[in-house]
C-alpha cells in the first residue's frame, strides 16, 4: 500500500511538472522507477522535446516572415513609385492599360505580403491582443470609414447604426477584423447596392452584423471560406488573396469571440461576436 501511494505521488508530481512546463528528465532516476512510471517519464520527455521543437520552428518562421517583409517592402515601394512616374507620361492607350495592370498586380503583391506578416504574427503569438471595454459605435464608424473609398468607387452605400453599448475587444485588431468583413461585402456586391452594418447586444456577447446584397455564398463553402487562401468558385476572378476572413476569425477567437456566416436570399451576412 505504501509503495502504491509513493508511485502515485511521483506520477502526480510528473504530471504537475509537465502541465507547469517545469518537467526535467534529470530529476528522475529511471532505475528507481516502476514500469508505469518509466513509461510516463518517457512520454513526458518526448512531449517536452516536441514542444521545444515546435517553439524553435515557430521562432524560425517568425524570423523568415520578418526577413521577407523587410526585403520586399522597398522594391515594391520603388515599383509603385516608377508606375506613378509612368502614369504622368504621355502614353498611348495600350501602354496606359499595361501600366494600370502592373499597378494592380503590384498592389496585390503588397497586400499579400502585409496579410502574411499579420497572419504570422498572430499565429506565432508575436502580437498580444489586449481587450478592453470599448464603444461598439466607434468601432463600427472606424471600420466603415476605412471601406468608404472603395464603396464610393462602386456607388455602394454603407449604412451603419450607432448603438450605445460596449464590449471587450482590442481596438486596433478588432477594427481590422471588422474592416475585412465590410471590405469583402463591398468587393462582392454589385454597383449601386447597399452594405448594412448593425449591432445587437446579448447577455454575454455583442454581435456586429455585416449584410450585403452580393453574389452570396454556396452552402458547401460556408466553413471553407474561413480557411487560409481559400477563394470561392464564384469569386476567383475578383481581386483578393483569401486571407481576410481567416485573419478576421483568428482575431475574434484570440479575444474570446467568434464569427459566423449566413446565406440570404440575395447576398450574405457575417456576424462578429465580441464578449462583454
Amino acid at each position: 500500500m505504501f509503495r502504491e501511494k509513493k508511485v502515485l505521488s511521483r506520477l502526480e508530481k510528473m504530471l504537475d511538472d509537465g502541465i507547469n512546463g517545469t518537467f526535467e528528465e534529470s530529476a528522475y532516476d529511471e532505475t528507481k522507477l516502476s514500469k508505469l512510471e518509466t513509461k510516463w517519464l518517457r512520454y513526458l520527455t518526448t512531449s517536452k522535446l516536441s514542444h521545444l521543437k515546435t517553439e524553435k520552428e515557430r521562432a524560425t518562421l517568425k524570423e523568415l516572415v520578418s526577413d521577407i517583409s523587410h526585403q520586399t517592402r522597398t522594391p515594391i515601394s520603388n515599383i509603385l513609385l516608377y508606375i506613378q512616374l509612368l502614369e504622368e507620361q504621355p502614353l498611348d492607350e495600350e501602354s496606359r492599360g499595361l501600366v494600370s495592370e502592373i499597378r494592380d498586380q503590384s498592389e496585390k503583391l503588397s497586400s499579400l505580403i502585409d496579410s502574411l506578416v499579420k497572419m504570422s504574427r498572430l499565429e506565432t503569438g508575436t502580437i498580444q491582443l489586449t481587450p478592453t471595454e470599448g464603444s461598439i459605435a466607434e468601432l463600427i464608424d472606424s471600420a466603415a470609414g476605412q471601406a468608404r473609398m472603395s464603396a464610393d468607387a462602386k456607388n455602394i452605400r454603407i449604412e451603419t447604426e450607432e448603438p450605445d453599448f460596449t464590449a471587450n475587444f482590442d481596438s486596433k485588431w478588432t477594427q481590422e477584423a471588422l474592416f475585412n468583413l465590410i471590405d469583402n461585402a463591398v468587393k462582392y456586391s454589385p454597383e449601386g447596392s447597399e452594405v448594412r452594418v448593425s449591432a445587437q447586444s446579448f447577455e454575454m456577447f455583442v454581435s456586429i452584423s455585416v449584410s450585403d446584397n452580393g453574389i452570396g455564398i454556396p452552402e458547401s463553402e460556408l466553413q471553407l471560406i474561413f480557411t487560409r487562401f481559400y477563394r470561392g468558385r464564384e469569386v476567383r476572378e475578383q481581386n483578393g488573396v483569401g486571407i481576410g476572413l481567416y485573419l478576421a476569425r483568428q482575431i475574434a477567437e484570440e479575444q474570446g469571440g467568434y464569427i459566423t456566416a449566413e446565406r440570404k436570399v440575395n447576398g450574405s451576412t457575417f456576424k462578429l461576436y465580441l464578449p462583454k
